[in-house]
């Protein structure tokens, strides 16, 4: 199936206030889809009608085919939300068993993982570089770090589709382009299809290969080898916006450790 996911003719709104309008897209398989747009816009609320949190006023969603009011294959659907920001970092608990605590439907809740379960932890934190860190407990960890075991906590159930939703709020700016090469990485080496809001135009725009853009004026795709010029994205947001370019020559090499 190429189109993983159909938005079709999308509106929603709070009260009576029309947020989104009108939106409508595919998401092929192996896509980076990155979702930008002012604060208001409707990017985290898109996201939310996407994991049905909430419910359009009209239009419909699918993944896989399927209408996701009645999807049962939510497993195939890894979700990163902004965690590092509201994490209790005093949890008690190591960065393997963060990870494993994501197989337990595959496990029983009452059951002791097998070899098996354990290895499968270690090449989903070994994809993420933090396979030294298994035994540390989680709250001992960067926010860049921590970021890296949800991520690994997402991959060790092999989904098909990861969404994130502004996952690098509240982590330092070489995290966060650490993250991106990362991300970019798995994207191409696993033909994952990654789907994320962000708030930052210049890094997504390098890592993307397709960009939605939301604002007042309602919704456009933007194609990411074109660049995006500070003039354009201060008209669209309405504001003026800077952009800070991400340039890392070691992505494709896979040193993420170093970018």
């Amino acid at each position: 199936m190429k189109n993983l996911v159909e938005v079709n003719n999308l509106n929603f709104g709070y009260k009576e206030t029309l947020i989104l309008k009108d939106i409508s897209f595919t998401i092929h398989r192996g896509d980076f889809l990155g979702i930008i747009g002012a604060n208001g816009s409707g990017k985290s609320t898109l996201i939310k009608m996407m994991l049905k949190v909430l419910v359009p006023w009209s239009g419909e969603i699918k993944m896989f085919g399927e209408n996701i009011q009645t999807l049962k294959s939510w497993n195939k659907v890894g979700y990163i939300s902004q965690k590092v920001n509201s994490f209790n970092g005093s949890f008690p608990a190591t960065v393997e068993e963060v990870v494993l605590a994501n197989l337990y439907s595959k496990i029983g809740r009452f059951k002791l993982p097998h070899k098996k379960h354990k290895e499968k932890v270690y090449e989903a934190l070994e994809k993420v570089g933090m396979q030294e860190h298994s035994k540390s407990l989680i709250g001992s960890l960067s926010g860049g770090q921590q970021q890296r075991v949800f991520l690994a906590r997402v991959l060790v159930g092999d989904p098909e589709i990861l969404i994130l939703d502004e996952p690098t709020v509240g982590i330092d700016l070489k995290a966060e382009e650490a993250l991106y090469c990362l991300l970019a990485r798995i994207n191409k080496e696993l033909g994952l299809t990654v789907i994320m809001v962000t708030h930052d135009i210049g890094a997504i725009t390098v890592h993307a290969n397709r960009l939605i853009c939301l604002g007042e004026n309602g919704m456009f795709e933007h194609n990411p080898k074109e660049g995006m010029k500070s003039e354009f994205v201060s008209e669209f947001y309405g504001y003026d916006v800077n952009l800070h370019t991400h340039k890392c020559d070691k992505c494709d090499q896979g040193e993420v450790k170093s970018c």
